[in-house]
């Protein structure tokens, strides 16, 4: 793909997902009668700049992220629409609401997925590919799996990453329903992939059944997908924290900038499945307890709501900026190994 049409595909996809998010602060402090001094999507210099009637909407150069900007709330403010004025309960809620604008952006694109989708993957063993390898470990036609390594199953996605989690392994242990009993199956062996250099995982060596499309079974694909994507992201996290994943798998707008062109050489479908990873991962992440994400600052206003009363804001805004500068490094130096040493 062209360069500058990846670049593009990215520039318009960030900018939706971060526009979508800082919405959501943007509304609910609004209907909260909290005075916004300014929405802007991007960081660094403004490149469009338009007053409203008391807010400022600008556009910035780096589609790296956004920010709505609120009286009061990152300094003192006496005026009754401030943000520190606000009862607690409500400035958690204005804080929640970006991250909660992702998932439910997630949430609506997967729903159209499957909607539009012919068809619904079950857990149940329809046929064993030639050479299958798990039909010798105690694996039937007809079992339907519900659990793997002690994972529920609810859905076809949920068991496909949980057997991609297996991280050298070549065997899993099984929970099935067959005949109406629930049977464990131990050490169930399968082919193994590698997903990246020095990097294998085990995949189903077999096909299942396709579930009948009602309504219900809609909804409740679509649920499950959303929450295994939040999961997935929960997951990855933990994994980068214990050394079970390296940082080097951790990409950054570059190295998603050639994801996201990948999935349009694949087509619309390709490109709203990475939309609802993405937003999600946005969603998830920003609610994570760090500081200068909105998860560092719900953690304190969860700490108001114990104690009754504020932690001085001067000591919050400064363990807030030590955050952003290390947020920054760290995104300076995924860059540079998204630049210089790619996975792709």
């Amino acid at each position: 793909m062209d360069i500058f049409l990846q670049i593009l595909y990215t520039i318009l996809i960030f900018g939706f997902l971060i526009f979508i998010h800082e919405l959501g602060h943007f509304t609910v402090a609004k209907l909260s009668k909290i005075k916004v001094n300014e929405f802007s999507i991007g960081m660094g210099p403004a490149l469009i700049k338009k007053k409203g009637k008391e807010t400022i909407y600008s556009l910035r150069l780096l589609p790296i992220g956004g920010y709505v900007k609120m009286e009061g709330e990152d300094e003192e403010s006496e005026e009754e629409e401030s943000f520190s004025k606000k009862p607690v309960l409500i400035r958690i809620a204005v804080v929640v609401a970006g991250a909660f604008m992702n998932i439910l952006l997630g949430f609506i694109v997967t729903a159209i997925l499957v909607f539009s989708s012919p068809q619904l993957p079950s857990t149940t063993v329809a046929e064993f590919n030639d050479g299958a390898v798990s039909s010798s470990y105690g694996l039937e036609v007809g079992d339907s799996i519900i659990e793997v390594n002690g994972k529920k199953i609810n859905i076809y996605m949920d068991m496909s990453a949980a057997f991609s989690r297996t991280y050298g392994s070549d065997s899993v242990n099984i929970t099935v329903l067959r005949n109406g009993e629930e049977i464990e199956l131990t050490g169930v062996k399968f082919e193994t992939y590698e997903v990246a250099e020095g990097m294998y995982s085990i995949y189903p060596d077999f096909k299942v059944y396709a579930k009948e499309k009602t309504f219900l079974n809609t909804v409740h694909e679509t649920f499950f997908r959303t929450i295994s994507f939040v999961t997935l992201t929960y997951e990855s996290f933990g994994d980068l924290i214990t050394g079970r994943a390296s940082i080097q798998y951790l990409s950054g707008p570059v190295g998603t900038s050639e994801v996201i062109a990948e999935a349009a050489r694949s087509g619309w479908d390709s490109i709203l499945y990475l939309i609802a990873l993405i937003t999600i991962n946005l969603g998830v992440v920003n609610m994570l307890p760090l500081p200068a994400l909105d998860g560092g600052r719900f953690v304190f206003l969860l700490i108001e709501l114990i104690r009754g009363k504020p932690i001085n804001q001067k000591y919050e805004s400064v363990i807030h900026l030590i955050g952003m500068a290390l947020l920054l490094l760290l995104m300076i130096v995924i860059t540079f190994k998204d630049i210089f040493f790619p996975i792709y």
